[in-house]
């Protein structure tokens, strides 16, 4: 079992911190790493990638990340292909990267290739793949050689509903003898394939959840009510949306105080209640 320990993360560009003191434990399984745009997101992962410098510790199995060995498949935000090359020669090319053995390659690109069900397009040109097929692409280089942490950032973004779909099932397919880690703001994409939840905030750690933790947090404070009376009636910490019902707006909204005949709350509702309240707001 890997386990990542990271201690104190602190990062600044220029005079702006973007990173404050990050203290996480992740052991096997998915990880969401969720958060509003600029929480810290990417910065976090480009750190533990070692993409970037920064203050604090980051451990693997009680070494320093640098000497620990660790494998480590990527998907960045903006993945980059060489649009000659086809998608096999693609995978052949991260082999390389990888150092992956020769006699290993052929079995090892095929098995990728499955699971992010591109087999039939193997022989297309990676500069005519669709935008999905292109971020299943760049799953199935990141997964390549089995490494022992997976950092997906944002591995959803521009994708339709079928595309996205699509994802959580390959992460869902996935053997979770090692470290996921997916980046995204989208809080159906975590709840469809992750086991725990990370909520991060103007560059902070707020907590580390699993999916149930995250919705007893909104538990009895999520209410109805029409939208002239909202305000009045109840202490929000945040209205959630609004929507109409025969000609009347409601909102849902999510309230400081316990509230007698709550709704049922969603993971949504306690990503909500965590990011606003742990600061205070």
């Amino acid at each position: 079992m890997s386990q990542i320990e990271i201690k104190y993360l602190l990062k600044k560009y220029g005079k702006k911190e973007v990173l404050h003191n990050v203290c996480c434990t992740l052991k096997n399984g998915v990880y969401g790493l969720l958060g509003p745009n600029g929480a810290g997101k990417t910065t976090l992962m480009r750190c533990i990638t070692q993409l970037c410098s920064y203050q604090g510790e980051i451990f693997v199995n009680g070494k320093k990340i640098g000497k620990s060995g660790i494998q480590i498949g990527y998907l960045p935000q903006s993945f980059q292909v060489f649009r000659e090359l086809t998608v096999w020669e693609m995978m052949q090319y991260f082999c390389i990267l990888k150092k992956i053995p020769g006699k290993m390659r052929e079995e090892e690109i095929k098995r990728c290739l499955q699971i992010v069900n591109l087999e039939e397009q193997k022989n297309q040109r990676a500069g005519k793949l669709s935008g999905g097929m292109l971020r299943r692409l760049g799953i199935a280089q990141a997964i390549l050689g089995q490494p022992d942490l997976i950092i997906l950032d944002e591995p959803t973004a521009g994708l339709d509903p079928e595309e996205r779909l699509r994802f959580s099932s390959i992460i869902n397919r996935m053997e979770k003898d090692c470290i996921v880690l997916i980046s995204t703001h989208i809080v159906e994409d975590v709840e469809a394939c992750c086991e725990k939840i990370i909520v991060m905030k103007q560059g902070s750690v707020l907590d580390v959840l699993s999916l149930d933790e995250l919705r007893k947090k909104a538990e009895n404070k999520v209410v109805e009510r029409k939208a002239e009376e909202s305000s009045e009636s109840v202490e929000m910490v945040v209205v959630e949306k609004e929507y109409k019902k025969e000609g009347i707006l409601y909102q849902r909204v999510l309230t400081a105080e316990v509230q007698e005949g709550a709704l049922e709350p969603s993971v949504e509702d306690g990503y909500l209640y965590v990011l606003h309240q742990k600061r205070g707001e």
